[in-house]
């Protein structure tokens, strides 16, 4: 596969290359983490997007594919720094100190506006984990199956039947039903 004309110019290093990279694939991103379980209160999803963004600057030219397999290769690298994250914790169970309050200017969220985001992390936590982020990638953040099982890890096909299953799981719930009716545009494809 050889690298379509912005990932080329991400390789040079061209400013805006990056930007219309960050701007394609950066919302999503950190709309993706805050829905996953990271089980270290202390590491914010907007962190790990962070360093997904470094690790991705220093293994660019290790990269090849195009602007959208890119999305592909951000996102299974947050998930890999999140597992990371994830175990850290367990292993040195961590809880972040009551500090002093920082007074700092309010940062403007990146991400994409994710319309009932509590009722979108209500439903998906009664779902097994690999159905969870099935769904989510696919449903909730309306990325294609490709790069969702990229993201992953797993096969197209492992990613369909997790997905079909979540589903399944869903419309057997009442209250995921009932919720639906009550919320308009929530959770399209549900």
């Amino acid at each position: 596969m050889t690298d379509d004309a912005l990932v080329s110019a991400a390789k040079r290093g061209e400013q805006e290359a990056w930007r219309a990279l960050y701007v394609e694939h950066a919302g999503r991103l950190v709309a993706w983490l805050r829905i996953r379980p990271t089980g270290d209160s202390a590491a914010a999803p907007e962190d790990v997007a962070a360093e997904a963004w470094f690790v991705a600057a220093s293994k660019i030219a290790e990269f090849e594919g195009t602007s959208s397999d890119f999305g592909g290769w951000i996102f299974g690298i947050a998930r890999r720094i999140s597992a990371t994250s994830r175990r850290t914790w367990q292993r040195r169970n961590t809880r972040p100190s009551e500090g002093e309050e920082l007074a700092l200017e309010p940062v403007p969220d990146h991400g994409p506006d994710v319309a009932h985001q509590q009722w979108l992390r209500a439903v998906l936590a009664g779902l097994p984990p690999r159905e969870r982020a099935a769904v989510g990638l696919i449903d909730g953040l309306g990325m294609d199956p490709h790069t969702a099982a990229e993201v992953l890890g797993i096969s197209a096909v492992a990613l369909r039947v997790a997905r079909h299953r979540g589903l399944r799981r869903l419309e057997r719930r009442p209250s995921v039903r009932a919720s639906l009716e009550s919320i308009p545009d929530a959770a399209p494809g549900v």
